[in-house]
Formats: C-alpha cells, structure tokens, sequence
C-alpha cells in the first residue's frame, strides 16, 4: 500500500489583498490563509486595524481581538487616501487572485478601489465585498454591526430564556458567519475561474449571513405560519433538551428519539418515566415538558457533572459539560483534535491560537505566520512591486507608508 503524499494547502499560490478591519472581513481572509493563500494586510500607517485598538484584553501592547483574526497574514501599511498608497494598492491587485474589502457601499470608489475598475484592470479578480446589509436596497447605507444583523434576522428574538428579553448571542457570531460565507463565495469563484478563464465580484453581508441561517426556524414559519420564540437551552419540540444543574456544574442533555428517551431514564433511574404513558411520544413529552423537567432538575442535581457524564456515556445519551472558555481549552477531545495551536509571534514570543475546524487528509491547514506586527512586511511587498530603497524611503518620509 503506498504512502500518502502530503500535498502544499489547497490555495497555494493565491495571493490575496486584504483592506478588510474588524472582524467579518479579517476573519474571511484569515480561513484564507489558513488554506494556504498568501494574504496581504494593507493597514493604514501608524495606526492599523481598529482591532489593533479595541477594549479588549491585550498582552504587552498587542490586543487580543487582533491576534485572533489576523494570523497567516502579512501587514503592509499604505494610506488608502492618498492617491499614491490607492496606486500601490492597484498595482498590488494587478498580480493577485483576491480582493477582499468591508468599506461601507460606495466608500470604495472614493479610493479607486470599486469593482469596476479593479476587475477591468485584471479581469482574472475575485472581489469580494462584505458589508452590514448588501451593496443596495433601501437599508445598504446604514450603520450596521453584527448585534444589529442579529436584531432584525430574528435571532435575537428566538435567544433567551422563555421568560426574559431578547439575547444577542455569547460571540460575534454574525460577523463569523459573514467571514465564513464570504471565504465560501471566494473560493467557489476561484473554482468557476478555472472553467471561464475570468474573475468576478461575490458579495456578502452581516443581515443575509444572519437570514440564511434561520434553517428550520424559517422553515417551518414559511410553511405552517409556526413563529419561533425563545426556549433557553431548551428545545422548542425536543424533550427533554435542556441544560441542567448538577452538584458541581451544568450538564446539557439532549434526547431528539423516543430510543434516547428510553435510555436517559435508564441512566437515570427512572423507570416510572419510561413507563408513564403522558410521555410516550416526542409529542405529548414536549406536551408535559414541565413535569418531565421536574423531576430531572432534582435527580441530575444530586450528582456531579463527571459523574453523570459517564453514565449518559454508558448508555449511549447524548450529554456535555456546559465549558467556560478556559475549560473548553482543557477538554481532552477539543486538544486531541488539534483545536488549540501555538505559534512565534515577533514580539510576545509563543502565543496560542484556536485551530482549524477543516481538517484535509492530503493539503492540510497550516499556521505558517503569527498575526503580523504592523507595517511588518510593507517594504517586502513594497520591493516585489518594483520599488527600490530610494523610493521605499521617500514613501515614508511622506506618510504613504
């Protein structure tokens, strides 16, 4: 039997250019370059991404938010109103695969980037745009943030307890979903060019990231009128499907067939559930789920999370510890699955990051460049764009660099 040969990343050889700040866009072109690409981060002088500046947590100057989105990419800063750092930027364009930005609708052109001018002067371009609610329509040119996305998608309406307000989720999930679908869009762009020779522009936004993800819930509203509402960690059909507390902690426990059903009142010893014909069918449990849950708060409470998570695992009852994120980075099955890396960054030495959810048998992921210290690479790209010491230097002089 021969050996695998374990081939470069699947995007080798892409070269992506990068005006993107935040989150949606930064962690677009980070997947990027976790399958291979070369990213170029183009950061305004002196300043950088605003993540650079946030409040979150940050180690020895260097902010959190930005390490978390921004490895395997290089920074190159130009100033993207000034006609000269707009020309380097085009210039740049005219050797890559991928344009990615996240400027509000219009706000490209101002700077000689829009997706007319870029893609006729290198008609093999995927551009990408990401944006709060997509490049036209009656909300395209308002403020938006991932929380808002969140707000008018429904959402938020469906997340929280049943008896309490509307709950943004625990992360910037919209702003993820935005990246994701945008990274999706490129590559299948990518794709459609090996067969028509010519690039194109692919856009995507926070609201219709958020929409698109709606899946059942929308289902079933459009089909049967049905409106979701908010269950917490419950199910809105599924009983029993709730986090509940233990000695020590909280456990989740899912039960989604009449077969797990069985099982969990094995596990827990209550055979009298099993048998009580008020809970026979997923129907009539989600019927008498308050009954149901009763009893399973008192039972589950008198034993410790650890405890019950090995016998739900001996009878085969879908169950997990409810993690703090410091404990997710200790779970044995999150560390077998390489979810937690660790790379040199210049300036703090070996720093962590989250791993790669894509697994490739034969063109794996690779954490090949820390989160770059700004303007690190500018005169690198600067040189590979035909400009000498002399010019580099007067750049800089002048603040384009």
């Amino acid at each position: 039997m021969s050996e695998v040969t374990v081939a470069q990343p699947p995007l080798t050889g892409i070269r992506v250019v990068d005006v993107t700040r935040a989150l949606a866009g930064p962690y677009c072109t980070m997947l990027l370059g976790d399958q291979g690409a070369e990213v170029i981060k183009i950061e305004e002088p002196g300043y950088g991404d605003t993540t650079r500046h946030q409040a979150n947590p940050s180690v020895d100057g260097e902010n959190t938010a930005f390490l978390g989105v921004n490895r395997n990419k290089k920074s190159v800063t130009l100033d993207l109103r000034n006609p000269e750092g707009q020309e380097l930027v085009r210039r740049l364009v005219r050797q890559s695969d991928v344009f990615v930005e996240n400027f509000r609708p219009g706000k490209s052109a101002t700077y000689g980037l829009d997706s007319d001018r870029l893609l006729a002067e290198n008609p093999r371009l995927v551009y990408c745009s990401i944006s709060g609610w997509g490049p036209d329509g009656p909300y395209a040119h308002k403020a938006g943030y991932a929380a808002t996305a969140e707000a008018i998608s429904g959402l938020m309406s469906m997340t929280g307890e049943r008896d309490g307000p509307p709950c943004k989720l625990g992360v910037s999930i919209i702003d993820n979903l935005a990246g994701l679908f945008g990274k999706d869009a490129i590559t299948a762009a990518l794709y459609a060019r090996e067969r028509s020779g010519r690039g194109q522009k692919v856009d995507v936004s926070l609201m219709e990231s958020a929409v698109a993800v709606l899946s059942m819930a929308a289902s079933a509203y459009l089909l049967t009128g049905v409106v979701a509402g908010r269950w917490g960690s419950e199910h809105e059909w599924n009983t029993p499907w709730k986090a509940f507390q233990t000695k020590d902690g909280w456990l989740m426990l899912a039960a989604g067939s009449d077969a797990t059903w069985r099982e969990l009142c094995e596990a827990l010893d209550l055979p009298e559930l099993r048998s009580d014909r008020r809970f026979a069918s997923m129907e009539l449990r989600a019927e008498y789920r308050q009954e149901i849950y009763a009893t399973l708060e008192r039972v589950v409470a008198t034993r410790s999370t650890e405890e019950w998570l090995e016998v739900m695992d001996g009878r085969g009852v879908a169950a997990a510890p409810v993690n703090s994120i410091d404990k997710v980075f200790e779970d044995p099955q999150v560390l077998h699955r390489q979810m937690l890396l660790k790379v040199r960054h210049a300036t703090l030495g070996e720093i962590p990051q989250v791993g790669f959810a894509e697994k490739f048998a034969d063109t794996p992921c690779t954490l090949r460049l820390p989160p770059p210290v700004l303007g690190a690479d500018t005169e690198e790209v600067l040189t590979r764009l035909a400009c000498n010491a002399e010019e580099i230097r007067s750049l800089r002089e002048r603040r384009v660099i």
